[in-house]
C-alpha cells in the first residue's frame, strides 16, 4: 500500500508548482460524520487522497477502551489513512502515537491542534494548545521521535484574535521534525462562524520553509480549492462539511483541478446509492440500532443532497428512524416521488455554476 510519503509527500512539498492539479485534496476529521463507514462509502468515488479518524484521546487508547477503538476502526479498503490524537502530555501522546504505529497500518500521526470543542479544550487539548505553544512544540518533538511515520499537524489560526500564533508555531513545528501542518482559518472562538481567513493561511504558508502546508476552511464548491491554492500558495485542501452534503466534491474539484471543467452533478441515482451504501456499511459495522441513530443525526446534510424529494413530512420520519427496513422504506419513497419528476427535470447538486 502506498504510503504517505509515496502517495502525498512529493505534492504536498512541491508547492511551488504552479499547477494546482499536482496537489492534494484530503478529508477532515469531522467528529462524529467521518467515521469508518463514511470513509468506506465516500473514496471510491474518487479525487481523495488522505483520510483521517475521529480524533481519539491517547489515554483511552492505550486502555483499549471500546470507544477509542471504535474511533481508530478501520480496513483495507479505508487507505491511506491517518489516526489523529489529541492530548497536552508528551509522553502519553509519544506513548499512543507508538501503538498506533505497531498495530495500524498508517500514513501519518496527526495532532490535533485545533479541535475549539469545550469537552476537548477544557482538558488542554486540541486547540487549547494555541495558548501554550511551547507545550505544543514539545508535545510535537516527543511524538515524531517515538514513531518511524511521518507526523503532521492540525491547527487554527490562534485562540483569538489578539493571539494569532499560527504562523510562528508552524514554524516551529517544521523544526522539530513535523512532515506537514494543516491550517483551518479560523480562530478558536469563532468555532465555525464567520468567514475563514485565507489570509490568514497564506501567513502561515509564508512563514515556513519547506513544510507543506495543507488550507483548510469554506471549500464548499469544486473552484473553491482552486481559489484557496492561488490565494495562499497551500499545497493541498483539506475539504471537510462541504463534503457531507456533496460527497462528489473531492471527486469534481480533482477533475475541475486537471482539466478546468466542470463535470456533471451527480444524478438522484447517485446520491440515493451513496446514502443507501452508507447505511449499509454502518449497518454492517455498528448494527441497526446504531446506524439509525447515526443517519438520524445525519438527516441535515442528506436532505440537502437528495433535493425536493426530502419533504418536511419525509425529513420528520427520518429523524425518527427505528429500523432498517423503516430506512428503505423511505428511500423508496424518495425514488418513487421523483421518479416522473426527474425524466424532465432532474434534481441535480449545484457544483457552483
Amino acid at each position: 500500500m502506498p504510503s504517505f510519503r509515496t502517495t502525498l509527500g512529493s505534492r504536498l512539498s512541491d508547492s511551488s508548482n504552479s499547477s494546482s492539479s499536482s496537489r492534494p485534496l484530503l478529508l477532515a476529521p469531522i467528529a462524529g460524520y467521518c467515521d469508518l463507514s463514511f470513509r468506506l462509502t465516500i473514496r471510491p468515488l474518487g479525487g481523495l487522497a488522505l483520510a483521517y479518524t475521529d480524533l481519539v484521546n491517547p489515554r483511552g487508547l492505550l486502555r483499549q477502551t471500546v470507544k477509542s477503538m471504535e474511533l481508530i476502526d478501520t480496513e483495507p479498503a479505508d487507505r491511506p489513512l491517518a489516526v489523529q490524537l489529541y492530548g497536552h502530555e508528551p509522553g502519553m501522546m509519544a506513548d499512543a502515537a507508538r501503538w498506533c504505529a505497531d498495530h495500524l497500518e498508517l500514513a501519518a500521526i496527526d495532532i490535533n491542534m485545533g479541535c475549539p470543542v469545550d469537552k476537548v479544550t477544557k482538558k488542554n487539548g486540541g486547540a487549547a494548545l494555541l495558548k501554550t505553544p511551547e507545550l505544543a512544540v514539545r508535545l510535537a518533538e516527543s511524538v515524531v521521535r517515538a514513531v518511524d511515520l511521518p507526523v503532521t499537524a492540525k491547527m487554527r489560526l490562534g485562540w483569538n484574535a489578539g493571539s494569532l500564533v499560527a504562523p510562528q508555531l508552524a514554524a516551529k513545528l517544521e523544526e522539530v521534525g513535523i512532515a506537514a501542518i494543516t491550517v483551518h482559518g479560523r480562530t478558536a472562538d469563532q468555532l465555525f462562524r464567520g468567514r475563514a481567513d485565507w489570509d490568514g493561511i497564506a501567513r502561515v504558508v509564508e512563514a515556513v520553509r519547506r513544510v507543506p502546508i495543507v488550507g483548510n476552511g469554506d471549500i464548499n464548491l469544486l473552484q473553491d480549492a482552486a481559489r484557496m491554492m492561488q490565494q495562499t500558495g497551500c499545497a493541498g485542501v483539506m475539504i471537510g462539511r462541504g463534503a457531507l452534503s456533496n460527497p462528489w466534491l473531492f471527486r469534481d474539484t480533482q477533475t475541475y483541478l486537471v482539466t478546468g471543467e466542470i463535470p456533471p452533478p451527480a444524478s438522484l441515482e447517485e446520491r440515493i446509492a451513496f446514502v443507501r451504501t452508507h447505511f449499509e456499511h454502518h449497518l454492517r459495522i455498528r448494527g441497526e440500532r446504531r446506524a439509525c441513530i447515526s443517519f438520524r443525526q445525519r438527516i441535515t446534510w442528506y436532505s440537502r443532497m437528495l433535493g425536493a424529494g426530502a419533504s418536511r413530512d419525509w425529513c420528520e420520519q427520518f429523524r425518527h428512524l427505528s429500523s432498517a427496513s423503516h430506512f428503505y422504506e423511505l428511500m423508496s419513497a424518495i425514488e418513487d416521488r421523483h421518479e416522473v419528476e426527474t425524466k424532465d427535470h432532474p434534481v441535480a447538486i449545484t457544483n457552483g455554476v
